[in-house]
């Protein structure tokens, strides 16, 4: 049973790596990222989110033709680990367009996060 553990937790991005478990989302936050259609930059440095994130209520308070990013926190239950999910995608006639998804497994938007519960 453990084997078949690791090789779902391999295929599922909200899974704990250590417990090999489905993780529990606890904070879920949509958010405006200052870059334009056809000026994307990926970035994987957390300060940099942390400097250019606009907290929104709704997808229709981003301006048309501006990134968007949806902010997920999970936690693991077993072991308390904690993992950041960033989805970054355009909006575009009710539909969103995904650029790249990364995440954060040390914590690094942790103080980010509780200065916009």
């Amino acid at each position: 049973m453990g084997i078949i553990k690791k090789i779902k937790a391999l295929f599922h991005s909200d899974w704990c790596s250590s417990c090999q478990i489905a993780m529990t989302e606890n904070y879920k936050q949509l958010f405006m990222l200052p870059m334009s259609v056809g000026h994307y930059v990926s970035h994987e440095n957390a300060e940099y989110y942390k400097k250019n994130l606009v907290k929104v209520s709704s997808k229709k308070d981003i301006p048309i033709g501006i990134y968007a990013c949806g902010i997920k926190k999970y936690r693991c239950s077993k072991c308390g680990n904690n993992l950041v999910q960033l989805s970054i995608f355009l909006p575009v006639r009710n539909q969103e367009k995904y650029e790249e998804t990364i995440y954060f497994k040390n914590g690094e938007l942790d103080a980010f996060i509780d200065n916009n519960r």
